[in-house]
C-alpha cells in the first residue's frame, strides 16, 4: 500500500484506472479549457482557462510518469505521487461553478416570443360589408379591421366605427382602459375589453407599436456584454508569476547541483512540478459560484429571484433606480378612497342606505374600471344593490338611472346621474361649495372623482349633488419607505409614468421621489435609460408590465415584480415576487453582501498560494534542509476550498 496524492491505493492497477478516467475528463469534458486557454496563449493573454489548463495539464503530465516510471523517484527516496484524481475534482469542480452561474439565465427569445403573441394570428376584415379572416401577415394599409370583445388589436389604426374599452397597459403601462370613439387611435397589441368596433389599418409589419416594442427588447439585449470576471483578472497576473516561479526554482535548483557538484534534476523537477500543482484552482474555481448560489438562495427565501450571477454582481454597483409608478409603486388597479356625502337624505340612514343601494346599483351595470372600483367598494361594505333599474349610458360622461318606483321606496319623478363635473354642468346639476372644494383637493391628489346627484324631472332646476366617490390607483404602503431606503444608500430615485403629468407627480410626491418623467412611451423609457447609462450611471429599472420590457432589457439591473406579465419578468433579471419595493433595497445589500464574499473567497483562494508557492519552490532547503512533501500541497489545497465553501455560508446568517 501506498500513498497517491493523500488517498490509500492498492496497487499500480488503481493508477492506470485513475489515468484512464483522467484522461476521459480531460478529452471530453475539460477540453474546453485547453482550447480557450491555446487562444488566450496566442494572443499573449492568460485568464482562468490558461490556470485550469496548466494546473490540470502538469499535474497529468506529472502522474503520468510517475505511473510509467516511479523507479525515477523512489531509486532517489523520494515518494512516487500521482494526481489523477486532482485532476478531475477540479474540472469537476469548475464545470460545475460554471453551471451554477449559468443555470438561470433567461434566453433573449423568450421575451421577444411572448411580445410576438400579444398579435393574433388572424384578422377580421370587412371587404363589401361580408367578414373575412385571413392572416395578419396579409393585412394591408387601409384595410378596415373588425375587433370583437376580448380580441387583441392587430395592426394601428383610427376607430371608424362603433365604442369600446381598450386595455393600452401594454403601451403606457396603465391599468386603466381607454373609451375609444370614432376618431380614437388604436394600437397593435392592445386588447379590446367590452364592445366591437371598426378600425382603418394605418400602420403593420415592423412599422406597428408592438413591432417596436420587441426591436427595442432585441437590441437591448443582444448589446449587453459579459462582466470581466474577478477572478479572470487576478488569473491574468497570477499564471505568468506561477510561471515564472516554477521556472526559476528549476534553473535555481540546477544552478546550485552544478555548483556543488551533486545531481539535483530530480529536485529541480519536483521542485518545477510542485509549484505548478499546488497552484491548481479548486478553490479558485468555487469562489465565485459557491458565494453565488448561495446568495441567490438566501435571495429567494426573502422573495428576490436573481436569475444570474451578473446581476448578482452589478446590484451592488447601482446609483440610480427607476421605477415605473403603475402596478410598481402603485397597486396596479384602481380603487376607492374617498367616500363623502353632503346632503341631509330624507328619514335618515335608511333611506342613505337606499340611496347607496342605487348608487352601487347603477355602477354595477358598466363596464368602466372606474364604475367597477366602486361597485366592488359598496359591496365589500355591505351595501345591498337594488336591481330592475332602467340605466341609460351617457358616452363619455356616466350613467343615468331613470325614474321609476323601487320596492317600498317610491323615485316619484326623480332620477339619478353617476359621472364626471361634465355630466353635472350639462344637466344643470348644483354642486354644493363643499363639494366643489372636497373635489378640487382630490383631482389636485390625482384621484377621479365622480359624482352622485338627484334630479327631479317635473322640476328640473332642482338637482343637487348627493355624494362624491374618489377612486385612484392606490400607492403601497411599501413604496415611501423603500424609496427612502434607497435614498439613504445613496441611490437617485427617478419614477417613469405613461400617465399624465399632474396624476404622476402626485403619486411621486406622495413616495418622496423628487424627479418624474411622465407621458412616456416604451421606447421613451429605453432611450431615458440609454441617455442615463451614457452618462456613467448604473441604472436599475422595475417595472411590472409589457410596456417596461425594453426598458428592463436595456437596464444595467432589471427589475419586475412578481405580481406583473409574465414578458416583464421574462426581461428582468431580477424578480420580486409579489409587490413589495423594500426588496428592491434588500437585493443592492444582498448583492453587496455576495460581492464581499466573493472577494474574501478569493482571499482564501490564493492566501495558501502566497505562503506555499515559494516553500514549493524551495525557498526554506537552503535554511532547515525542507523540501515541500506535495501531500501537503494537496492538503492545503483541500483546506483552502473548505475555508471558501464555509464562508459563502455564512452568507445564510447575514441580515439584507
Amino acid at each position: 500500500m501506498r500513498h497517491s496524492g493523500g488517498f490509500f491505493l492498492p496497487d499500480k492497477t488503481a493508477n492506470l484506472v485513475m489515468w484512464a478516467l483522467a484522461t476521459i475528463s480531460i478529452v471530453f469534458f475539460g477540453r474546453v479549457f485547453y482550447v480557450n486557454a491555446w487562444k488566450q496563449a496566442r494572443h499573449g493573454h492568460a485568464n482562468m482557462d490558461t490556470l485550469i489548463a496548466l494546473s490540470t495539464g502538469v499535474a497529468y503530465l506529472f502522474s503520468v510518469f510517475n505511473t510509467l516510471f516511479p523507479s525515477v523517484w523512489t531509486s532517489r527516496g523520494l515518494e512516487s505521487h500521482v494526481y489523477f484524481e486532482s485532476v478531475c475534482v477540479i474540472i469537476a469542480f469548475i464545470l460545475l461553478g460554471r453551471l451554477l452561474e449559468e443555470r438561470a439565465k433567461y434566453s433573449t427569445s423568450s421575451a421577444i416570443k411572448k411580445l410576438a403573441g400579444l398579435q393574433p394570428k388572424k384578422v377580421t376584415i370587412l371587404k363589401r360589408s361580408d367578414a373575412v379572416e385571413v392572416r395578419i401577415e396579409d393585412v394591408v394599409v387601409g384595410d378596415i379591421v373588425l375587433v370583437k370583445p376580448g380580441e387583441s388589436i392587430p395592426v394601428d389604426g383610427t376607430v371608424l366605427d362603433g365604442e369600446s374599452f381598450v386595455d393600452e397597459s401594454s403601451l403606457t403601462g396603465e391599468s386603466i382602459p381607454v373609451e375609444k370613439t370614432s376618431g380614437s387611435k388604436v394600437f397593435s397589441g392592445t386588447v379590446n375589453q367590452t364592445g366591437s368596433f371598426t378600425f382603418k389599418a394605418e400602420r403593420i409589419g415592423e412599422e406597428t407599436s408592438l413591432a417596436q416594442i420587441i426591436r427595442l427588447v432585441r437590441e437591448a439585449q443582444g448589446s449587453r456584454a459579459p462582466s470581466q470576471k474577478l477572478a479572470d483578472k487576478i488569473a491574468s497576473v497570477f499564471v505568468p508569476a506561477v510561471m515564472c516561479i516554477a521556472a526559476i526554482a528549476f534553473i535555481v535548483w540546477n544552478i546550485c547541483g552544478m555548483a556543488t557538484g551533486n545531481n539535483l534534476i530530480a529536485y529541480s523537477l519536483l521542485a518545477l512540478v510542485t509549484v505548478l500543482v499546488i497552484a491548481c484552482p479548486c478553490a479558485l474555481g468555487l469562489a465565485t459560484p459557491t458565494a453565488i448560489m448561495v446568495g441567490i438562495g438566501k435571495g429567494a427565501q426573502n422573495g428576490i429571484l436573481v436569475k444570474d450571477a451578473e446581476a448578482m454582481e452589478n446590484a451592488r454597483k447601482i446609483n440610480v433606480v427607476a421605477l415605473d409608478k403603475t402596478g410598481t409603486i402603485t397597486t396596479g388597479h384602481p380603487e376607492v378612497t374617498d367616500e363623502f356625502w353632503f346632503e341631509e337624505t330624507g328619514s335618515g340612514k335608511d333611506y342613505k342606505a337606499f340611496l347607496k343601494g342605487i348608487f352601487a346599483s347603477m355602477e354595477a351595470t358598466s363596464s368602466h374600471p372606474l364604475a367597477q372600483a366602486i361597485a366592488g367598494y359598496y359591496r365589500q361594505n355591505g351595501v345591498v344593490p337594488k336591481n330592475k333599474l332602467k340605466i341609460k349610458d351617457i358616452p363619455g360622461m356616466g350613467i343615468l338611472c331613470l325614474p321609476q318606483p323601487v320596492g317600498a321606496q317610491q323615485m316619484n319623478d326623480t332620477g339619478f346621474f353617476a359621472g364626471n363635473a361634465s355630466l353635472m354642468k350639462k344637466e344643470g346639476i348644483l354642486v354644493p361649495e363643499a363639494a366643489a372644494k372636497e373635489a378640487k383637493e382630490l383631482e389636485q391628489q390625482a384621484k377621479t372623482v365622480v359624482f352622485f346627484a338627484a334630479k327631479d324631472f317635473s322640476d328640473t332646476a332642482n338637482g343637487k349633488v348627493l355624494a362624491i366617490v374618489a377612486v385612484a390607483d392606490k400607492v403601497k404602503e411599501s413604496s415611501r419607505q423603500a424609496v427612502g431606503e434607497l435614498k439613504e444608500m445613496g441611490i437617485e430615485v427617478v419614477m417613469l409614468s405613461g400617465d399624465n403629468l399632474q396624476t404622476a407627480k402626485a403619486i411621486a410626491e406622495e413616495c418622496g421621489i423628487e424627479k418624474v418623467e411622465a407621458a412616456m412611451l416604451p421606447q421613451d423609457k429605453e432611450i431615458f435609460i440609454r441617455n442615463l447609462q451614457s452618462k456613467g450611471k448604473v441604472v436599475a429599472m422595475a417595472g411590472d408590465g409589457i410596456n417596461d420590457s425594453a426598458a428592463l432589457a436595456r437596464a444595467d439591473v432589471s427589475i419586475a415584480m412578481g405580481s406583473g406579465s409574465d414578458i416583464a419578468m421574462d426581461a428582468a433579471k431580477i424578480t420580486i415576487m409579489g409587490s413589495d419595493l423594500k426588496k428592491i433595497p434588500q437585493a443592492v445589500r444582498l448583492s453587496r453582501q455576495t460581492v464581499k464574499t466573493i472577494r474574501m473567497n478569493l482571499f482564501w483562494a490564493f492566501i495558501y498560494n502566497i505562503i506555499a508557492i515559494p516553500v514549493a519552490a524551495g525557498v526554506l532547503y537552503p535554511i532547515n534542509g525542507f523540501l515541500l512533501n506535495p501531500m501537503i500541497a494537496g492538503a492545503a489545497m483541500a483546506a483552502s476550498s473548505v475555508c471558501v465553501v464555509s464562508n459563502s455560508l455564512l452568507l445564510n446568517f447575514r441580515k439584507i
